[in-house]
């Protein structure tokens, strides 16, 4: 497999060498930033839910959002939703492949496109492509365990693997038969290690853009474990162009998780980081507590500060001495760090007030010797 260093963290990876696509105005593939999906739960004909779900995940940090378009009536819609979305829009069209024609149309920036539940879709790839090359609409072919197409399951036996990717390629090379290129894969399972399996073995085969899921990965914490575990091992193999975090929560709590992920892996630049500790019998403050009002009392804060809630002296003072803003709590007050400097010592009761203070003077009023650290920060 061809690797050449991404723009971050060359000595720390080496990303897959793909072909290069604009979904709208972001590119996807070819050594582009990763880009992280997500995709309405509205139903796309009620425009204006859509849209304010669409400006939610915006703010959020989305880049690419995803709809569904399963009636007459939703596809209707797009076209006054793609006018107004702030973000590059998606159709997402399975059962019906007239809804593809729609979608060009109506200026969407891709389709997705499931084979496996599209009656004779085969039939439809040489119009589709010729449809998508005119107007410059790359598709996405989405292949995922639980719609596999029957006869790659029959000869398979199971959603294996290797089923998902030839599943993948053989519609690829349908399209690429037709003289249309402008093609990015999805091979999704709710196994994180058949996912996982299925992106190597699909990233060895070709050179398409990947997009990155576990699909039906679950409720906020199981589904947020195991995406974050399948996309560390791929991530860190090169292997992913843009990733959709499928849990069962709100679009914007997807998108969180799916910057999250990015940020600490160092492939998204940082925002506001809280490190804090697990506790145990030597703490002398409610972190969890005292954590979870400083997450809820810094919510949205625009700036990439690391800020540090300790509640021993062990690691504490330690911790907090190197992030850009932390506390070491106990007995009672908590010792307040700037830049590994103790500047002050308040009681517990206002070490969270302190804390946003501090923030708001370091980022308001920054000095050669008090910057805010944003070497700290991580890029795409």
């Amino acid at each position: 497999m061809p690797v050449h260093p991404s723009d971050s963290a060359a000595a720390r990876t080496a990303r897959r060498v793909s072909r290069r696509l604009n979904i709208g105005a972001v590119p996807v593939g070819g050594g582009a930033p990763i880009s992280v999906q997500t995709m309405t739960t509205t139903r796309t004909a009620d425009i204006d839910a859509t849209l304010q779900q669409i400006a939610e995940v915006t703010a959020a940090g989305c880049d690419i959002v995803r709809v569904a378009v399963p009636t007459p009536d939703d596809a209707a819609a797009l076209a006054t939703i793609v006018a107004k979305s702030p973000l590059p829009v998606i159709a997402d069209i399975h059962f019906q492949p007239r809804y593809v024609f729609t979608a060009i149309d109506a200026g969407c920036a891709a389709v997705r496109v499931n084979p496996g539940n599209i009656k004779q879709f085969d039939n439809r790839i040489a119009d589709i492509a010729r449809a998508a090359a005119a107007a410059h609409v790359p598709i996405r072919v989405g292949v995922n365990a639980g719609s596999l197409d029957p006869r790659v399951l029959e000869r398979h036996g199971a959603p294996t693997a290797s089923a998902l990717v030839e599943s993948a390629l053989h519609e690829a090379a349908l399209f690429e038969e037709h003289g249309f290129g402008d093609l990015k894969i999805a091979v999704k399972h709710h196994d994180p290690r058949t996912m996982i399996a299925a992106n190597r073995i699909l990233a060895q085969q070709c050179d398409y853009p990947i997009h990155l899921g576990v699909t039906e990965a679950g409720p906020l914490l199981q589904g947020t474990i195991k995406s974050a575990a399948a996309f560390a091992i791929l991530l860190a193999d090169g292997i992913g162009d843009t990733i959709r975090v499928s849990i069962s929560a709100p679009p914007v709590e997807q998108v969180k998780v799916g910057n999250h992920i990015l940020q600490s892996l160092g492939l998204r630049p940082r925002a506001l980081e809280i490190v804090s500790c697990p506790g145990c019998g030597r703490v002398q403050v409610d972190i969890h507590r005292l954590a979870a009002r400083v997450e809820a009392a810094f919510e949205g804060f625009p700036h990439p500060l690391r800020i540090a809630v300790m509640g021993c002296i062990v690691n504490g003072p330690g911790e907090a001495r190197e992030a850009d803003l932390g506390v070491s709590s106990g007995n009672g007050k908590g010792q307040i760090f700037v830049h590994g400097k103790v500047i002050r010592t308040v009681p517990e009761h206002h070490i969270v007030d302190a804390l946003l203070e501090e923030a708001l003077a370091l980022t308001e009023h920054p000095t050669e010797e008090s910057p805010v650290n944003t070497d700290l920060c991580g890029t795409a």
